[in-house]
C-alpha cells in the first residue's frame, strides 16, 4: 500500500490532484491510504512552497500544479 499525502490549503487544484489519484489507483487496482495536508507549517516542514504537492512513502515526488494521469500512474505501479 502507497501512503500519498496532498499538501495545500484546499484550492481547486488540490482537490483535481486528489480525485486523479483516487481515480488512477482504483483503475489500476493499487491500494493508497491518501491524506490532505492543509496546514500550512506541515506543508512547510516538506520544503514545498508551491501546491499542490504530492508526497508518496515520505518522498517529495511534485509540487505546484496538477500532475499528469501518465505520471500518477508512474508513481503508483512503482
Amino acid at each position: 500500500m502507497k501512503d500519498i499525502k496532498v499538501l495545500g490549503t484546499g484550492c481547486a487544484n488540490c482537490k483535481s490532484t486528489i480525485a486523479l489519484i483516487e481515480q488512477v489507483a482504483q483503475a489500476k487496482g493499487v491500494e493508497v491510504k491518501l491524506e490532505k495536508v492543509e496546514e500550512l507549517r506541515d506543508i512547510m516542514s516538506y520544503g514545498v512552497m508551491t501546491t499542490p504537492g504530492v508526497v508518496i512513502d515520505g518522498k517529495v515526488v511534485h509540487a505546484g500544479g496538477i500532475p499528469g494521469r501518465d505520471k500518477v500512474e508512474k508513481w503508483l505501479l512503482a
